[in-house]
């Protein structure tokens, strides 16, 4: 039951934070919902991969390169969701932000 309402709250967060930044676009809550999931899926098989290989540069960088990984994530479930389109890096990283600060608040 919980894990129905943390998807439903991603969606809720992926389309205020589509609704914030300019260049994301998602075509309605469902396909929000969508990519709360798969979003979810990416985060959670080849987030910590990445995480894990990338351990020296994260050090060097202070932790920039998770946001990074973030980033690219966002990108990759972008490009898998037909109706979840990102203009570009930047509207990405903006849109990782925002999508962080929404969550940390909901």
């Amino acid at each position: 039951m919980t894990s129905i309402v943390n998807i439903l709250i991603g969606g809720l967060a992926i389309a205020l934070a589509s609704y914030f930044t300019p260049g994301a676009n998602v075509d309605g809550y469902l396909t929000a919902i969508i990519v709360a999931v798969v979003l979810a899926v990416v985060n959670s098989t080849i987030g910590p991969l990445l995480k894990t290989l990338m351990l020296p540069f994260n050090i060097l960088t202070l932790g920039l390169i998770s946001l990074i990984i973030n980033v690219l994530m966002v990108l990759l479930v972008a490009n898998i969701i037909p109706g979840f389109t990102i203009d570009g890096f930047w509207t990405a990283l903006i849109f990782a932000i925002i999508l962080s600060v929404i969550n940390m608040l909901l």
